[in-house]
């Protein structure tokens, strides 16, 4: 399928302008020569009249001597070439002077003071002519006549036209070249914003100038402005996380190295044993933290969200939850969950969203949280999974709130809580490294993928409190009684999962 060529906005308005102007100045050349046909038509008719009334006065004042005062005098008045005049004085039975052909009536008779003017034939040549009859005492009275060709008042008609149109057209070609003129020095912000946005380098990126900019672009140039602003943004933000993430595994990639060259260098056979065993554990963490790059790279806008599903996120948080009970055993914590909004747990919190992305989010609380639990604790390390129905805004959410009983975030580092690649410190409370500092990072930027919030509160026992809500659809909730819902979720989730992430589960870092 060809696309439509791309018009010219120059072209565009030079045609819708010029159109007109050209359109005008035709209508007003047929206008003027209307007029001007019509003011010849006139003037040749009174020329006639005014002819053949001077004619009869003289014939008035000749008397009884006209036949033979006035035939010298009419030869005087119409031998002019030029004007090619026709004239005829009779009295009805004998011709006085002039051609005898000439017909005594005609078309379209109209009265001009004491002549008549009618349009008649003469030697097959349409003729004007312009009549006056002179009472005689006796006798007949003498008529009259004196003609002229119609051909030529159109020579006039056309002299007249000549001398209006000459100026209309001076002015036409004047205002063709005020048009493109303004045409041209109107576009001229346009082709200064295309060369200024061409100087434009992935590196620079500055706005757009808007000093100079018509009233009408600047929408555009605003725009403009703030998208470069945002993939300013964008890419600044990209070149950090690029140089961050090559900080973060140049680490355990030497640490890889080291113990490779160790276990190689190695005699003895504990040794060996020991070096592989460092060199599993570094390869272990940049997994991990490959693992992490991948699940924030996922969680940037884009494509994520025409994955979108229903997904009840009480079965969802339950069944995350559930997944991380043996770890859970393993360290000595007391993993629970509870509903508050619906203790029975039978109405769905259903969301739109990737429920892979949103099982990882719950998977990297719950992890942050066993990192961070002291081992052995006297009272004994607890982690509660709470969901729950609220308005946030007058918008129904669904909120999950995973709380431990740990040491908690000090207050001087909540601010940073979320930023990627920070930790509050090296190790956890157990001595186990804390990782690279995507965990939280993560989260936060699968909540904002999906319209939602996290933030972090201090727990009622000084633990760490993260609240994350999404929210709810608008759709009709499916029955939840026979378990279908459930059950599709975990499948769906766990598919999903297995496709797109080769970890077990994820390593996060405050």
């Amino acid at each position: 399928m060809s696309l439509p060529a791309a018009t010219s906005l120059r072209r565009t308005l030079l045609r819708r302008l010029a159109a007109p102007l050209s359109l005008l100045a035709l209508m007003s050349g047929l206008i003027a020569y209307w007029l001007a046909w019509q003011y010849t038509q006139h003037v040749v008719d009174r020329s006639l009249a005014d002819l053949a009334t001077a004619i009869s006065k003289q014939i008035q004042i000749a008397g009884p001597e006209a036949p033979i005062t006035v035939p010298p005098l009419a030869q005087a008045m119409f031998s002019d070439p030029v004007e090619h005049l026709v004239y005829r004085i009779s009295d009805g039975e004998t011709e006085i002077a002039g051609d005898h052909d000439l017909p005594l009536q005609g078309t379209n008779v109209r009265r001009m003071h004491f002549a008549y003017v009618f349009e008649t034939l003469y030697k097959g040549v349409s003729v004007r002519v312009a009549q006056v009859r002179v009472e005689q005492p006796k006798g007949n009275p003498i008529v009259v006549e004196v003609g002229q060709p119609v051909h030529h008042r159109f020579r006039i008609a056309a002299e007249f036209l000549v001398a209006i149109m000459m100026p209309l057209l001076l002015l036409l070609l004047a205002g063709w070249a005020i048009v493109w003129r303004v045409v041209n020095q109107q576009l001229n912000p346009l082709t200064d914003l295309a060369d200024s946005l061409n100087r434009q380098t992935h590196t620079s990126l500055e706005p757009v100038d808007e000093t100079f900019v018509p009233v009408e672009i600047r929408p555009l140039t605003g725009a403009l402005n703030a998208l470069l602003g945002r993939l300013k943004t964008a890419l600044e933000a990209q070149r950090k996380f690029i140089a961050d993430a090559a900080h973060q595994l140049r680490t355990p990639l030497t640490a890889v190295k080291l113990h490779a060259e160790q276990a190689v260098n190695a005699r003895e056979p504990q040794k060996v044993s020991d070096a592989v065993r460092e060199l599993r554990a570094a390869a272990d963490r940049a997994v991990r933290l490959s693992n992490q790059l991948l699940s924030l790279a996922r969680a940037e806008p884009g494509e994520q969200a025409a994955r979108f599903v229903d997904i009840d996120m009480a079965a969802l948080a339950f069944e995350t939850g559930a997944e991380w009970v043996p770890r859970a055993l393993a360290s000595q914590v007391d993993l629970g969950f509870q509903r508050l909004d619906d203790p029975d747990n039978d109405t769905p919190l259903i969301v739109r969203g990737n429920p892979v992305l949103l099982h990882e989010v719950i998977a990297n609380l719950l992890d942050n949280a066993l990192k961070y639990l002291p081992p052995a604790r006297p009272d004994g390390g607890r982690i509660t999974v709470t969901v729950t129905q609220t308005l946030t805004d007058g918008m129904p959410m669904a909120e999950i709130v995973v709380e431990d009983n740990g040491r908690g975030v000090p207050q001087t580092q909540q601010a940073d809580l979320f930023k990627r690649f920070f930790r509050g410190d090296g190790q956890t409370e157990s001595g186990v490294d804390s990782g690279a500092g995507l965990g939280l990072a993560i989260v936060h930027d699968i909540m904002t993928l999906h319209r939602g919030s996290v933030h972090y509160d201090d727990a009622a026992e000084g633990g760490a409190r993260f609240i994350v809500r999404v929210p709810l659809t608008n759709r009709p909730a499916p029955d939840a009684n026979d378990g279908k819902e459930a059950k599709r979720i975990k499948d769906s989730a766990a598919t999903a999962h297995a496709e797109e992430s080769e970890a077990d589960a994820p390593d996060t870092g405050r």
